[in-house]
């Protein structure tokens, strides 16, 4: 079945389609105004043991928890209300990352580099082969499972560096600048023994198993968050 194929294609409505409340298996979103396109493109999805929810619209998507789901986005590019790109633009502007497969009947180069130079995972026209779109779709998808993940340790790390006292997080930084303790304890005026203390707390509190593992978390951290401990 080739997606935007009028052989392929039922002429009925599909009508949109509402999530259901699993936040942890991954979905594909659909916004295209046409709803037999919005049709074929669920059951692709579907076919492919995909999860999958349909919008006619940006505003229609945007009033409800869709993405607070892991996934993908397939998104048509012109809309009579708002386009693909001003919802990437929305997205990006909110800080969601969700990745964006753009399908469109109507792109052109401009509108392609655009769509790519924002982030998103490919910019396909109609008709597309079904291959081609579900291996995009599924690289989103592996895309953000890895994003949903990595902001989930980040979280964890930020909120074990706030059980650090502010000598603890002098001492983190000290040694992620690969010093000693006898050098940490010459610089922050303190003994070594204190220095070990504070050292033993740090790695505790991070739950690192070892100093390369600290200094991994250490440099995963924000900048800002960094540069505060070394205040």
């Amino acid at each position: 079945m080739m997606i935007n194929d009028p052989i392929s294609l039922r002429k009925s409505a599909s009508g949109s389609k509402r999530p259901r409340n699993e936040s942890s298996q991954p979905l594909v979103i659909v916004v295209d105004d046409d709803a037999a396109v919005r049709e074929a493109l669920e059951e692709l999805m579907q076919s492919a043991g995909m999860e999958c929810a349909s919008f006619a619209s940006t505003r229609e998507l945007l009033e409800t928890d869709a993405l607070d789901r892991p996934g993908c986005l397939v998104l048509d590019v012109r809309m009579p209300e708002s386009s693909g790109l001003d919802l990437q633009l929305h997205l990006t502007a909110s800080g969601n990352s969700k990745p964006i497969v753009f399908l469109t009947g109507y792109g052109d180069i401009p509108m392609s580099v655009q769509a790519m130079k924002a982030g998103a995972i490919d910019f396909l026209t109609k008709p597309v082969r079904d291959q081609t779109l579900l291996d995009a779709v599924t690289a989103g998808i592996k895309r953000d499972v890895a994003q949903r993940a990595e902001a989930k340790v980040m979280r964890s790390n930020l909120d074990r560096l706030e059980t650090l006292t502010p000598r603890e997080r002098q001492v983190l930084h000290e040694v992620a600048r690969g010093r000693v303790n006898k050098q940490i304890a010459f610089d922050l005026g303190i003994s070594e023994v204190t220095v070990k203390l504070h050292r033993g707390n740090v790695m505790r509190k991070m739950k690192a198993s070892s100093i390369g593992e600290l200094i991994r978390i250490w440099e995963a951290l924000p900048v800002p968050m960094r540069a505060a401990c070394a205040a």
